[in-house]
């Protein structure tokens, strides 16, 4: 374990078994999936329905092309702004 200064992190991994890393990183990739499936079905919806539920299609190809944890925010700040409106 290599460290630099004494307030740095080691360079060593979080977890030391691979097959635990490797479980974490599935994990990840099937809630992404699973989000992008969930945005990409929203997209089949009309636009009574998403005007309904208080976002448009341009909120959801916004959180589409962000990242996680910000594009999970990006539908739910569009539904509490025209909540407002």
């Amino acid at each position: 374990m290599a460290i630099s200064l004494s307030g740095e992190r080691s360079l060593a991994p979080a977890t030391p078994n691979p097959f635990v890393a490797l479980t974490r990183w599935i994990a990840k990739a099937k809630a992404a999936r699973t989000r992008r499936n969930a945005l990409y079905a929203l997209l089949e919806l009309d636009h009574d329905r998403l005007s309904d539920i208080g976002i448009s299609r341009d909120d959801i190809t916004t959180a589409l092309s962000r990242k996680q944890p910000a594009g999970a925010h990006v539908l739910s700040a569009a539904r509490a702004r025209n909540a407002r409106l």
